[in-house]
């Protein structure tokens, strides 16, 4: 592959007021967001939250009811519109969990048409990831286990290199070793050639240190977004003697209680100043980070069941 700068190999995202239907039902409602160029966004939410739309969306695979999708280089400068529109999705790669796959051809087949639609593909990257995922080239992907066709999926991902990548729960069929694989995998290659890599997926936990920035969806509509050192400040482990931990946190949200004999450890939602942390400390308690997947869990909370 020919070495690029950034700005060619990372897409600018930009939504504006998008709107998908179904049956007159909003799968995406209004939606306006941006992500950065060269950057590893993670989208989040529950099922039937408008992520896999999007990701369509994104990539051109589907027409906005309403609004725009706007793909560019650098600030948008020169935007274009994805939907039919064949030199924008040249530089966009979505993989799905269906696979989208041929599943009568060959393994091999699969490996050389992507090739011949990717103009930024990287043939030794595929062949590296093939040998490490133990994938047959000569088997019929329809035959493959579900493992290993979602492994050829993210192989045929990374190997893509376009400048805009959305794994849309592509690995969920995967092993804890192969996704950790994975994960490796992909950050060994995005930091050798920056791109924009869009991780749609429901296992927050096990990706939240490879995120830079956090998207989250709720019924079509955007709930947050936010850099993830951001999202992680609005919230924060108390841990100490239980009736201390009582006290100072009876002002917050509570996302989070366990206790242990006259131990107790809660997780707040709420930003903690200086004084607060001062006074914590006098009381003798702990303050500590809160993870990725309980503020998510909570924001994405019905209404009626939040703290």
């Amino acid at each position: 592959m020919t070495t690029s700068t950034l700005e060619d190999t990372a897409l600018s995202v930009r939504t504006e007021n998008l709107s998908v239907r179904f049956g007159g039902v909003p799968a995406l409602d209004r939606l306006d967001l941006r992500l950065a160029p060269g950057k590893i966004h993670g989208l989040l939410g529950r099922n039937g939250s408008g992520k896999s739309t999007l990701a369509a969306t994104l990539a051109g695979f589907r027409r906005p009811d309403e609004g725009r999708v706007l793909l560019g280089s650098g600030d948008i400068g020169a935007a274009h519109e994805p939907y039919e529109n064949a030199v924008a999705t040249s530089r966009v790669c979505l993989i799905r969990e269906s696979g989208d796959l041929v599943g009568a051809a060959p393994v091999r087949r699969a490996i050389d048409l992507a090739a011949s639609l990717r103009p930024y593909w990287d043939s030794e990257l595929a062949g590296n990831l093939m040998d490490r995922f133990e994938i047959p080239l000569n088997k019929k992907v329809q035959k493959l286990s579900r493992g290993k066709k979602s492994a050829l999926g993210v192989v045929l991902g990374l190997a893509s290199r376009a400048p805009l990548t959305i794994f849309d729960e592509s690995y969920l069929g995967m092993d804890v070793p192969s996704r950790t694989l994975f994960y490796d995998a992909l950050l060994a290659d995005y930091a050798e050639v920056p791109r924009t890599i869009v991780l749609s997926t429901h296992l927050v936990s096990e990706v939240s240190a490879m995120l830079e920035e956090v998207v989250i969806l709720d019924n079509g509509r955007l709930v947050t977004q936010a850099p993830v050192d951001t999202l992680r400040g609005r919230g924060a482990s108390i841990v100490g003697p239980a009736a201390a931990v009582d006290e100072f946190t009876s002002g917050f949200t509570v996302l989070a209680q366990e206790r242990l004999g006259g131990t107790k450890s809660t997780t707040v939602l709420g930003d903690l100043d200086p004084a607060l942390v001062t006074r914590a400390t006098a009381a003798g308690l702990e303050i500590g980070p809160v993870g990725l997947q309980e503020l998510f869990v909570h924001l994405t909370a019905p209404t009626g069941v939040r703290a």
